[in-house]
């Protein structure tokens, strides 16, 4: 099956050059997934009846969902396309996801939320990591 992002990508007039369509692909995919989920995850720990504990994880998931989106967005343009931009906000992005999962697998005993978002954030980060190993 046909992913949206994949259909978007395969539509693009111009010529991608180089990039790994693949890897691209599925680097937006795990952007747009992670940052949905440290949203909610956010969101759920808002939730939990005493919060005091986990002003950092809301604080980390909200800056990974802000990453995550961004970098989603500047994946998904090509015109003007700039590789150094490109592999900063790649590199940014696998650091903050790194940094959530952390954060959230220290609350994974505790709330099932933490322990989805950090399997969220684990495999955005690959993903970014293996889109970074193709970018030149």
């Amino acid at each position: 099956m046909t992913s949206t992002v994949k259909e978007m990508l395969a539509t693009y007039p111009a010529d991608l050059g180089d990039i790994d369509r693949a890897r691209l692909s599925r680097c937006i995919e795990e952007c747009v997934a992670c940052a949905q989920a440290c949203t909610a995850c956010a969101d759920a720990c808002l939730s939990e009846g005493v919060v005091g504990h986990l002003t950092k994880c809301i604080r980390t998931d909200m800056d990974c969902a802000d990453i995550c989106n961004t970098t989603a967005s500047v994946l998904s343009r090509h015109t003007g396309y700039d590789a150094e931009v490109t592999r900063g906000i790649v590199q940014a992005c696998a650091t903050a996801c790194r940094a959530c999962a952390d954060e959230c697998e220290s609350h994974a005993d505790m709330h099932e939320h933490c322990r989805v978002c950090a399997e969220a954030c684990r495999s955005c980060e690959q993903a970014c990591r293996e889109l970074l190993d193709t970018l030149t």
